[in-house]
C-alpha cells in the first residue's frame, strides 16, 4: 500500500490545540478565532470554491488525525436527517444567531448597560468560571467578545469531536455552519455557461 504524501497543511490540526490552549491562559487570544470565520469566506467569495474547508481547515485536519490516524472514530454512517438541508441550514442559522448574540452582549457591555461575564458557556448552557484568563484594564467589551467567541468555538469543537467519535472522522464537516455558508456562496457564484 502506497504511503500518502504529507503536505504542510496536514499539520494545521496543531493550530486547534494552540488556539484552545492560548484561550485557556488569556481569553484575549480567543479573538484569533475570527480567522476561522474569515478565511473560509475569503476562499469562497474570492475563489468560488471550498478549498479552505477541504484542505486548510484546522478543525477538519484535527478530526482527520484523531479519527483516522489515532483511530478514535467508530466510523458509522451519519443519519440521513443530519445530512439534510433542513438540519444543516437550521444549524447554520442557530449558530450565527449565537454569534450575533455575542456581538450584542459585547455591545451591551461596551455601552455599560450590562457588566462583563467572566465565564465561558459550553453548549450554550453550562457556564464555567474563566476569570483567571482576564486581565483588568482591558476594555470590557473586548474581553466580553473574547469570552463569547471562545465559548462558541469550544462548543462547536465539542460537537465536532462527539460527531467524530460516533460517526466518520469528518462528520462535523457535513453540517459545519461555515461549510454550509461557503457552499451556499459557491453555489451562488457558479453560473453555468449556456451552450
Amino acid at each position: 500500500m502506497k504511503k500518502q504524501q504529507r503536505h504542510w497543511y496536514h499539520y494545521l490540526w496543531i493550530w486547534s490545540i494552540i488556539y484552545f490552549s492560548l484561550g485557556f491562559v488569556n481569553i484575549l487570544f480567543a479573538w484569533l478565532g475570527l480567522i476561522s470565520f474569515c478565511l473560509p469566506l475569503i476562499f469562497a467569495i474570492g475563489g468560488g470554491n471550498k478549498l479552505f474547508c477541504n484542505r486548510y481547515c484546522d478543525r477538519g485536519q484535527f478530526l482527520r488525525v484523531m479519527g483516522s490516524q489515532v483511530g478514535l472514530s467508530l466510523r458509522r454512517e451519519m443519519p440521513e436527517w443530519m445530512k439534510g438541508k433542513a438540519f444543516r441550514y437550521g444549524f447554520m442559522v442557530f449558530f450565527f444567531a449565537m454569534f450575533f448574540n455575542i456581538i450584542y452582549v459585547s455591545w451591551l457591555v461596551g455601552s455599560e448597560i450590562q457588566g462583563i461575564q467572566e465565564a465561558v458557556t459550553v453548549l450554550w448552557t453550562f457556564q464555567l468560571p474563566w476569570n483567571w484568563t482576564y486581565s483588568a484594564g482591558i476594555t470590557p467589551w473586548v474581553a466580553q467578545f473574547a469570552f463569547g467567541l471562545y465559548s462558541l468555538m469550544l462548543t462547536s469543537e465539542i460537537i465536532a469531536i462527539v460527531a467524530m467519535l460516533i460517526y466518520k472522522p469528518r462528520s462535523w464537516c457535513v453540517f459545519c455552519p461555515m461549510g454550509t455558508l461557503t457552499q451556499t456562496i459557491c453555489k451562488a457564484k457558479y453560473v453555468p455557461t449556456a451552450k
